[in-house]
This record gives C-alpha cells, sequence and structure tokens, in this order.
C-alpha cells in the first residue's frame, strides 16, 4: 500500500485532482467529507460539539448549522482550538478505518486540504502538491465560485503560503492551465505511483 497525501491551496483544483485519481483506481480519503460524516445527526460527534457549544449550533431539523458554529470558531482561537480537539481526533479514526480497509496494493490518497498547515506530511509515504499560481487560483474562486474578490483573497491569505506547501511536496502537480492539460498530468503522476508502488 502506497499511502499519499494530497493538498493544494483553494482554487488550485486539488478536489479535480481527486476524483481524476479516483477514476483511475486509486482509494481516496477525503478528510472535508470525513469531517461532516463524523458530526453528521446521531454521531457522538454532534453530541460532543453540542455540549461545548451549545444548541445554538443546531439547525431546526437537528443538523449541525455550519455558519453558526463557524461564526462561534473563526474569531477565536481558543474556541477553534476546542472544535479541533473534538472532531481532529474523529476523523483520524475514521480515515485509518478507510484505510485498513484498502488491499495491500491499492494507492491510497488523502486528501487533506490543510495538510503543510498542521504539519501532517510526515505520514505519508509522499506528498503531492496540487499547484496554480495565486492570480490563477483568485480568478477561479471569483468566477467559477462566486465569491467576492476581497473574501477570496482572505480566505488565500489564511492558509499556508504557495512556498510553504511546495516546500512539503515530493510530486508538483501543476495545474494552472486546462482541464485536458491536467488530465494528461494526472495520468504521468499516476504512472509515476504505480511504478512508485511496484518498486
Amino acid at each position: 500500500m502506497l499511502r499519499i497525501g494530497l493538498t493544494g491551496g483553494i482554487g488550485a483544483g486539488k478536489s479535480a485532482v481527486s476524483g481524476r485519481l479516483a477514476a483511475l483506481g486509486a482509494v481516496i480519503v477525503d478528510s472535508d467529507l470525513i469531517a461532516r460524516e463524523v458530526v453528521a445527526p446521531g454521531t457522538e460527534g454532534l453530541r460532543a460539539v453540542v455540549a461545548e457549544f451549545g444548541p445554538d449550533v443546531l439547525r431546526a431539523d437537528g443538523a449541525l448549522d455550519r455558519p453558526a458554529l463557524g461564526a462561534l470558531v473563526f474569531a477565536d482561537q481558543d474556541r477553534l482550538a476546542a472544535l479541533n480537539a473534538i472532531v481532529h481526533p474523529l476523523v483520524r479514526a475514521r480515515s485509518a478505518e478507510l484505510e485498513a480497509a484498502a488491499g495491500p496494493h491499492d494507492l491510497v490518497v488523502h486528501d487533506v486540504p490543510l495538510l503543510a498547515e498542521n504539519g501532517l506530511a510526515p505520514l505519508y509515504d509522499l506528498v503531492i502538491v496540487v499547484d496554480a499560481a495565486d492570480e490563477v487560483r483568485l480568478d477561479r474562486l471569483v468566477r467559477l465560485r462566486g465569491m467576492a474578490e476581497a473574501e477570496a483573497k482572505a480566505r488565500m491569505a489564511a492558509q499556508a503560503t504557495r512556498e510553504a506547501r511546495l516546500s512539503i511536496a515530493d510530486l508538483v502537480l501543476d495545474n494552472g492551465g486546462t482541464p485536458e492539460d491536467l488530465d494528461v498530468r494526472v495520468r504521468e503522476v499516476w504512472q509515476q505511483l504505480a511504478e512508485r508502488q511496484a518498486g
């Protein structure tokens, strides 16, 4: 089994790469998806969040009100740390379960948005960083996701710098071009990973 950490700044196209790797046969362990799963209605995770932050973080249907919770934690480092102390261990445990279910010859790709920020590179056999120039990422966030330019810049600034991400990369996957360019580049990387796995 080859354990790969996949990351990239917002707007770089990490999700597009993850989807293409899945189509080629990779086992994807998506941290964002798992982070939602572990606080779904009826879970221990949601009960712990409500115990910590109160019932105002619930919607009328009993699901987590993410904007309400976000308003509480993102301006307060102590509250954010409290939330992370609940969610991160649950995400790690579920990620380990998914990885354990993979076969010995599988390529397991851990899709982790904040891999650089949280110092997680040593956990993987290799790290792939999906990269695009800051101006390309900004354009995508504004044009494709409909963000205001100020919001997009703030979201980018809240993450690790491009240089910090590149410094942990074993493989850099350039996504500054077209979707067709990305298809070619992902297939090249897949071949490199398969060769390394066959090793």
